[in-house]
Parts: structure tokens; sequence; C-alpha cells
């Protein structure tokens, strides 16, 4: 009978997660696996050789239904619905003992509410936040995720920390929680990505290139910073690679900044790849820039400089290692280390802050 549930909302949360599940199946422990609905998961089940979801709370958004997540008020409409059919499904689980989440998302904050001890008095699971204690500082940057990581960390039983740091912000308002340092499951999905790819034979894109990835809301709707960002990436004197979502592109073309982009002889646009593919060639290219979270974890694991197109970022470990820069979106001083990086910048030596691979075994162990 299985004990263990997790919920998970977008593929985000998948990849990062799909590493413990596997190692649950190859232990032959059962799970429950509770899919919100808040992403279409594709065929990430089949890639990662896991099962597909147990049940399926809303109808999974297709890109023509992705607006509903644009206004605000259905936004609460489907957080208080999830919520609720999280809590009923909960209780209709015998012998139920763990439930995970993990990350900073929608999906996150409302497992995080449904499971928690408020909703549910006389619970006798515990709620357990994977990922716990990653903090920017500031309640705006990113949003809505660092507000959603003090939620889900608040209203979660235990807290798997994914380092020492992150589990110093944790003691500071959580004293009485019982938190765990584990690391972060993102090596092993990362490397178990990386020996898919090598079985696919796939190309490096050239030689030499910049792999970019740019989708972060607070950057998106500023003009000006969106403006800056674009004037970064085409100074690159490299082949740079955009892998471009689209609601990325929506924003590039209403601040007439597409013309500039296609112009750039530099600059190519590629569709948005699967993760199997977007390891490979994370894994190959000279440099990274991005705005998002989860690739700066990355490029730790694949020593890969890493410009940070932001003013703050959740992921502090990796600044001290001498690969990851936070350019709070200054354009000199960003040109100034694109330029350092290409010029036969050395790697320094230094301790994934996340940890190393076999981090999913650590948590099913603690699991058991």
């Amino acid at each position: 009978m299985a004990k263990i549930a997790f919920i998970i909302g977008t593929r985000a949360e998948l990849i990062k997660t799909f590493p413990v599940m596997l190692e649950l199946q190859k232990q032959n422990i059962d799970y429950w696996f509770i899919h919100t609905g808040q992403h279409n998961l594709g065929n990430l089940c089949e890639q990662f050789g896991i099962k597909k979801p147990d049940f399926v709370l809303t109808k999974e958004p297709t890109k023509a239904t992705t607006k509903f997540f644009q206004s605000y008020t259905k936004i609460s409409v489907w957080n208080l619905e999830v919520i609720t059919k999280i809590k009923f499904l909960l209780n209709r689980l015998k012998g139920l003992k763990y439930v995970l989440y993990h990350g900073d998302t929608a999906s996150t904050m409302n497992a995080a509410i449904a499971s928690s001890k408020l909703l549910n008095p006389f619970k006798k699971y515990k709620n357990i936040h994977l990922e716990a204690g990653l903090r920017s500082g500031n309640l705006f940057e990113p949003f809505p995720e660092e507000i959603s990581r003090i939620i889900a960390d608040h209203f979660s039983d235990i807290l798997f920390a994914v380092s020492k740091r992150s589990k110093k912000n944790l003691q500071k308002y959580e004293k009485k929680k019982q938190i765990i340092v584990t690391g972060n499951t993102i090596i092993d999905a990362a490397l178990i990505a990386y020996k898919l790819a090598k079985k696919k034979k796939l190309k490096k894109l050239a030689k030499h290139y910049a792999l970019v990835s740019v989708h972060r809301d607070e950057n998106l709707k500023s003009k000006s910073r969106l403006t800056s960002i674009v004037e970064i990436i085409t100074s690159v004197p490299i082949d740079v690679y955009w892998t471009l979502h689209d609601n990325t592109k929506k924003y590039l073309i209403k601040y007439r900044l597409w013309k500039k982009i296609k112009k750039s002889k530099n600059v190519h646009v590629v569709k948005h790849m699967c993760y199997i593919d977007f390891i490979y060639h994370l894994s190959n290219a000279n440099l990274l820039l991005t705005d998002g979270g989860s690739i700066q974890e990355e490029s730790l694991i694949f020593k890969k400089p890493c410009v940070i197109l932001r003013k703050f970022t959740e992921r502090q470990e990796g600044l001290a290692t001498g690969i990851n820069f936070l350019t709070k979106l200054d354009i000199d001083y960003s040109k100034n280390i694109i330029l350092k990086i290409l010029s036969g910048f050395k790697i320094p030596k230094f301790k994934n802050p996340y940890g190393k691979l076999g981090v999913s075994k650590k948590i099913v162990r603690l699991l058991r």
C-alpha cells in the first residue's frame, strides 16, 4: 500500500521531483502521483520512466488556455479549487504517511496549505517541502515565487533544505520545524537527463556558443529591463542560441525589440527544447545567460559560467562559487563579465553547495 503522495503542478516541479519517484520505483515502494493540472506535462513521465499521474485535479492547460492564468481573479478561483480538491483527496488516501511537494509555484503553495494542520488539525501524515529555504530577500523578485516559498515553508511540517545557507534562512523564522539539509534533487535530474541525451547522439549547436533563456515576469513586464537584457544579449561576440518562450516573444514584439534581435548576426532564436536536449546543449555551452532559477543550479553541475539577468537571486549559494554573476541588469558590468569569461576565463575550484549525485537516494532513505 502506498504511503507517500507527491503533488506536482508544473513541468519544472516534475523535472526536479522525478528522480525521487524513480528511486522509489527502483526500491519497489509505491506512491501516489497527484497532478494539479497547472501545466500540461506532455510526455515527461514517459521520458523519465515514471508512472503517469494517479489523479489530475483540474483540466491540463493547452497553449490556448494558458491565458487563464493571466487573470488574477481566475488564478485565485483556481487556487481555491485546487486547495479544496487536495484536502479532500488526501483524506481519502488510506495509510498516507507523507505528502511531498516541490519548489515555489502556485501548486506548491496550494499543496502546502491544503495538507497543513490549519486545514487538517487531526491529520496523521506529515507534509514536506522539497527545495525549502531559498530566499532572494525581496518579496517581489522573483514574484510571486518568493512569496510562494515563504508560504510553503510556513505551512509544512518538515523542510528539506537544499543547502546550509537555506537551512540558516529557515531557522530565522521556522525554529520549531524539523529542518534537514538534503541537497538539491536538480543534481540527480540533470545528470540523468545528460545520460539520456548522450544516447540520443545529439549534435552541438556550434563550436563556441552562449545559451540564453529569459522568461521572468518582472523582466518581461518592464520595457526598460527587457531593453537592457536585449542590449546585453546582442553584445555577446560568439553565437547565441536563445530558447525563446512564447510569452517572451510577445513582449519583445510589444516593446519593438524583436527587430533588433532578428537583425543580430550572432543571435539565433530556437524553439523551446525538451529538458533532455536543453541539458545537453547547456553542458556544451561556453556561457549561459538567464533570468531563470534552475539554470543557475545546473551551471554549477556542469561548471559553466552563468550571467544572471536579474537584480536579485534566491540561488545566492552560487554567487560564492565564482562562476555565477549577478548583473543587476547593469549593461556595462554585464558586457565586461561576458568578455572576461570568453577571454581565457579559468573555472575556479569549488564545492557544489547543493550537494552531489545521490540526493534522491538520501531523501528516500529519510522517508523510509
